[in-house]
């Protein structure tokens, strides 16, 4: 059974960080573009980082030089560094592994609030 499970979320204060970890099981996603999206109150799910099977990197520009995208090939994990963090930043976060349109996995999401 292919998996994606997601850690490391929670509240945090404006201005803290977080890291979000995602973890892949039941196949290799080493030739998967790998990324974050979130979905906030009220807003449609958006793209936040992606990580291409070469390691070519893409932020939304919401999150440039705030968040930072990282992956282990050999253990099929991505994670997501979170620095100044804003209450808009606030949603839950989806890890996404895709190869394709039908080959594509969402994980079940966790929940970061940045709130004082």
């Amino acid at each position: 059974q292919v998996r994606l499970v997601e850690s490391g979320g929670g509240l945090v204060q404006p201005g803290g960080s977080l890291r979000l970890s995602c973890a892949g099981s039941g196949r290799s996603f080493s030739s998967y573009v790998m990324a974050w999206y979130r979905q906030g109150p009220g807003k449609q799910r958006e793209l936040v980082a992606l990580m291409t099977s070469g390691g070519v990197t893409t932020y939304a520009d919401s999150v440039k030089g705030r968040f930072f995208i990282s992956r282990d090939y050999t253990k099929d994990t991505v994670s997501l560094q979170m620095n100044s963090l804003k209450p808009e930043d606030t949603a839950v976060y989806y890890c996404n592994a895709n190869r394709g349109p039908t080959l594509t996995y969402w994980g079940r999401g966790t929940q970061v609030t940045v709130s004082t």
